[in-house]
């Protein structure tokens, strides 16, 4: 399949997707739920779906080095995420890249992951290079890079605050 025909099937499903969703706004709304599970030592087993995958910290933090750190799935759903996005609607207004690269870097102060000192266990910033091989216009591209930054859910997830809520439930164990 030649990248024109490719690019055809994504914006011929978009918007099939976007013509449902005008149709019932409503019917839009979803609510996804990830699971993650430890049991023994630190290695996460996370399922949402059909699909899974494994979290682990290496063994210099007590893990058992079962898998990538949490950190690497947060950065990897943004640059997938942004990638994505930038790609879809590209397509779906004819500009043809032949190539994306999204770079994801976090700085963080290690220390704070540890309560020590005073600084937020929060990432301190995040940079998100993007880089597209294109023979379209560096204006169109930019634009089309700008709209869809503020229509990706991860990148204004990492972007915006929002409300977070935690529950906590506790399963007592008979004895």
């Amino acid at each position: 399949m030649t990248r024109t025909d490719r690019n055809a099937v994504i914006r011929e499903a978009q918007t099939c997707v976007i013509d449902r969703m005008k149709a019932d706004p409503k019917a839009a709304r979803s609510t996804i739920t990830t699971t993650g599970r430890i049991t023994d030592g630190l290695t996460c087993q996370i399922e949402q779906g059909r699909f899974s995958a494994v979290a682990d910290l290496g063994r210099g933090m007590g893990g058992d080095a079962e898998g990538p750190s949490p950190g690497f799935y947060a950065r990897a759903g943004i640059a997938g995420c942004v990638g994505m996005g930038v790609k879809m609607l590209a397509a779906r207004e004819g500009l043809a890249f032949d190539e994306m690269t999204v770079t994801v870097e976090t700085d963080f102060d290690d220390a704070a992951l540890f309560g020590l000192g005073t600084a937020s266990a929060a990432p301190l910033i995040t940079r998100i290079g993007i880089e597209i091989v294109s023979d379209a216009e560096e204006d169109a591209v930019q634009d089309v890079v700008n709209r869809a930054l503020e229509m990706d859910p991860w990148f204004l997830a990492l972007r915006d605050a929002q409300v977070v809520r935690p529950v906590t439930k506790l399963n007592a164990r008979s004895i």
